[in-house]
């Protein structure tokens, strides 16, 4: 994505962040996309076209049994999607914060057969900068640190491990005239080490442009994802409101706040805030699909109708709101639009559990529809 063919952020592009950003305050990189015409969000919907992975992902990670598995997992859906995935050093050189590496011609493939590191370990490790390039064509510096770190994986190190500690040193490319070792001082046994006296990689990152405030938001944020995924949706609620108070223009905030309220059953406040992430991102297809559940649940038809009508105009691929509102049009009886948006939905998924529920709704309809013509025969 970032070698040497020099990109440009694309006019209309959508740029949505996975972890904080490590080097650079978030609010500077947004107002550099917004003066590209783009968007930049925290997260990623169904507009989103770019992923840029947050180099902090990786301490997060780093506190958990599964934390690098988890990225990949991450790393493997978005790009099931069809999304651009860019590195954190990537995504500062699209922008022209961060000068470009010296021209390269190394290829993936010609890295990985010269230094027998495996193709998954390449990318994931060159999605966190551990590179000077972070695609390809990478340069010769490139070949010789990915010679290093295949011995270290052989050693027993994860690409994670590498990654968070390479990250320490400084510029990256200052580690090839250096000796790599696993092993710790300090009973961590997947630390990386210099040669020189055995000090552990350790340093300041790359930028020093952030704030107490930017630091304060990443970690609240942060915090709150993880009430979310714990299921402690009041708790996680009120940090997504402390984030709001201090950038009330987040979308994502307020639809994650929307999501934790509505599984807390605060369904008035969920939908205040559904409503308030629509008001911020207009586009935000999965909000408005969001709030039609939740109308829906409360037995207000018309108004997850409009909700559903609505989400489908703004994303004419996404196959949820249609089922959803076949659904509906089918328990008001309208049945034959529940069998055109059945049908419409097999169009956009064919085998899913989702679509043989459909199949049979339009098997059901074809009956009903046949019964009828029998009676009036």
């Amino acid at each position: 994505m970032t070698g040497n063919a020099g990109p440009v952020i694309v006019p209309g592009a959508v740029f949505g962040v996975v972890g904080a950003l490590a080097a650079f305050p978030l609010r500077l990189a947004v107002r550099e996309v917004e003066r590209r015409h783009a968007e930049l969000r925290r997260g990623v919907t169904r507009r989103t076209t770019h992923v840029v992975f947050g180099r902090a992902l990786l301490a997060k990670a780093g506190l958990t049994r599964t934390g690098d598995a988890e990225i990949e997992r991450r790393v493997a859906t978005e790009r099931a999607a069809g999304r651009i995935l860019i590195s954190e050093n990537g995504f500062l050189r699209l922008l022209g914060l961060m000068k470009a590496p010296e021209t390269s011609s190394l290829s993936r493939q010609s890295l990985i057969d010269q230094s027998r590191l495996a193709g998954g370990d390449l990318d994931m490790l060159s999605l966190f900068d551990a590179f000077e390039h972070d695609a390809e064509p990478y340069s010769f510096r490139d070949l010789i640190l990915a010679r290093k770190y295949a011995g270290l994986i052989a050693s027993g190190a994860s690409w994670g491990a590498i990654a968070r500690s390479v990250h320490r040193s400084g510029p990256v490319a200052s580690l090839t005239a250096k000796s790599l070792n696993l092993g710790s001082q300090h009973g961590r046994p997947d630390a990386i080490y210099l040669d020189e006296g055995r000090s552990e990689l350790d340093g300041q990152l790359l930028f020093d442009l952030g704030s107490p405030e930017d630091d304060t938001l990443e970690e609240l944020f942060a915090e709150a994802e993880m009430a979310e995924e714990e299921g402690r949706h009041d708790d996680a609620a009120a940090l997504y409101q402390r984030c709001l108070a201090i950038d009330p223009k987040d979308a994502i905030a307020a639809f994650n706040r929307a999501n934790c309220l509505r599984g807390a059953g605060r369904v008035a406040e969920a939908a205040h805030d559904y409503a308030r992430a629509i008001k911020l991102d207009p586009g935000f297809v999965e909000a408005w699909f969001n709030l039609a559940g939740l109308m829906s649940d409360e037995g207000k038809v018309a108004s997850a109708r409009r909700h559903l009508q609505k989400a489908m105009a703004l994303d004419k691929t996404y196959a949820d709101p249609v089922f959803n509102l076949a659904r509906l049009e089918f328990d008001a009886g309208h049945l034959v639009e529940a069998r055109r948006l059945w049908v419409r939905y097999l169009e956009l998924d064919a085998e899913s559990e989702w679509a043989r529920t459909a199949q049979k709704g339009i098997q059901f309809v074809d009956l009903h529809i046949a019964g009828e013509r029998d009676v009036r025969a």
